[in-house]
């Protein structure tokens, strides 16, 4: 049913869109797909490896941990998964005003908001290998520790999305905001 959905879109799209959408007039060279600023360049970077740790973990390693070692059905793997992402979206959608509790007035976040993330998210881990090392109960440490996580990288995710916006040179945004979110599927 799905696969017949996409198909009839597909078709109406080939049958509708004009013959040239999308197509340019000049393709840009590879070196010109990385910014003249190089806080761009920098934030796509840690992008690159944020998203793709996130995604080996998130995609493969913690479903086949949780039905192997929880012992949790593909249901209860698939509706933690499902539950973890939408949460993911609501904190992602609230971070401005999270940021903006948190810092107690109404700025922006700055560069160092990146930094000061980052290292709160590498913490998280740490933290879970450690109390699990010391013989906290798994099921408690692991989806505690995920559920936190979780928090923490979609607010970093969405201070990211706002400094790669805020640093754009206006003349090419489409290039440099593609250049940024390219590499991560999802789009996050």
């Amino acid at each position: 049913m799905l696969a017949g959905g996409l198909l009839l879109a597909l078709l109406i799209s080939i049958a509708l869109l004009p013959a040239g959408m999308g197509k340019t007039a000049s393709k840009p060279k590879f070196s010109q797909l990385f910014s003249k600023t190089p806080a761009i360049n920098w934030l796509s970077a840690a992008r690159f490896f944020l998203f793709g740790s996130r995604d080996i973990w998130f995609v493969v390693a913690l479903p086949v941990y949780l039905h192997t070692e929880f012992q949790w059905d593909f249901m209860q793997v698939g509706g933690f998964m499902a539950l973890w992402v939408i949460g993911y979206g609501v904190v992602q959608a609230s971070a401005p005003a999270i940021l903006r509790r948190r810092q107690q007035h109404d700025i922006a976040p700055a560069a160092h908001s990146v930094r000061n993330w980052a290292l709160v998210l590498a913490t998280l881990p740490a933290a879970m290998a450690l109390l699990l090392d010391y013989g906290y109960p798994p099921h408690t440490v692991v989806i505690v520790g995920l559920l936190i996580f979780g928090v923490v990288f979609a607010i970093n995710s969405a201070v990211h999305s706002y400094l790669i916006v805020a640093l754009l040179d206006h003349e090419k945004v489409s290039l440099n905001v593609g250049f940024y979110i390219w590499p991560t599927p999802a789009g996050d």
